[in-house]
């Protein structure tokens, strides 16, 4: 392993923690800017495995919040209903992950054309949901119904394909069911701590056998730069996009994607794709 790895490495964890929990999909970024790099990972577990650094950094950020959901669920309804409802919009995720990983990891992930349309097509919904969401029913992620939960939970299996982005899917189909800017955030903040434990910890174990001490090594340097840059962002989204949308990803995912398109379409055609 020599240093322009480890370079490449933390570049890809400062993308991961800086795109992680904005709705421009993170794995999307990673898969294209690798490809590009020309980095390669072993079972492509380096992209899923950094993660772990911007679950500690949500975790981080929201401690005190998640310990007062901890004390008040013995005694508050409203509380163990919340924390139901995480669960509940976690569930279509382990299923479909179980069932589709290694689909997902060995073709959804090696088809960078596929990345990049995902990208722009997200971005245009993004725009336009961003722009003509309904009338926002709920502003507190507290008081999120379980039926509602549930199908923000299906809408993030979409997810599965990589450019689509997790938090992009649960954002928008909570706004389309009612939810405002905010709280859709901050439900796809909650929402992202099982999934992305759960995902970290199949694919850590479907490649334990093939993963190598340089691989822990890449691994390492690309979770503690994605956990400093995910901390950055954590703290700042909600109040962001209270202010302001999220017309801003939507024209950023565009922009990525049709560069992306670009490049792809000039390296095939000078046969270096």
């Amino acid at each position: 392993m020599d240093q322009n790895s480890l370079f490449v490495a933390a570049f890809l964890g400062v993308l991961e923690g800086l795109t992680e929990f904005i709705p421009v999909s993170s794995t999307g970024h990673i898969l294209l800017a690798g490809h590009f790099l020309g980095f390669q990972s072993s079972g492509k577990a380096f992209e899923v495995l950094i993660q772990l650094g911007a679950i500690l950094a949500i975790l981080s950020v929201y401690a005190s919040r998640l310990l007062k959901i901890a004390t008040d669920a013995p005694r508050d309804p409203k509380t163990r209903r919340f924390i139901l409802a995480v669960l509940i919009a976690f569930l279509p995720a382990v299923v479909v992950g179980v069932l589709a990983h290694d689909f997902i990891k060995t073709v959804l992930f090696e088809t960078p054309w596929l990345i990049a349309v995902m990208l722009v097509l997200g971005g245009i919904i993004l725009l336009i949901v961003d722009r003509f969401a309904p009338e926002p029913k709920y502003h507190d992620v507290m008081d999120f119904p379980l039926p509602l939960a549930f199908r923000i939970g299906l809408v993030q299996c979409l997810a599965m394909i990589p450019g689509v982005s997790r938090s992009g899917a649960t954002i928008v189909g909570s706004l389309l069911m009612g939810a405002d800017k905010r709280a859709a955030a901050e439900f796809s903040f909650f929402l992202s701590m099982p999934t992305m434990a759960g995902a970290f910890a199949y694919d850590l174990f479907k490649n334990r056998d093939v993963l190598t001490w340089d691989d822990a090594t890449l691994i390492l340097t690309g979770f503690v730069t994605a956990f400093i840059a995910a901390v950055f962002v954590v703290r700042h989204l909600l109040d962001f996009v209270s202010r302001r949308g999220y017309a801003v990803f939507g024209w950023w995912r565009i922009v990525v994607g049709l560069v992306a398109l670009l490049a792809l379409w000039l390296t095939s055609e000078t046969g270096m794709a």
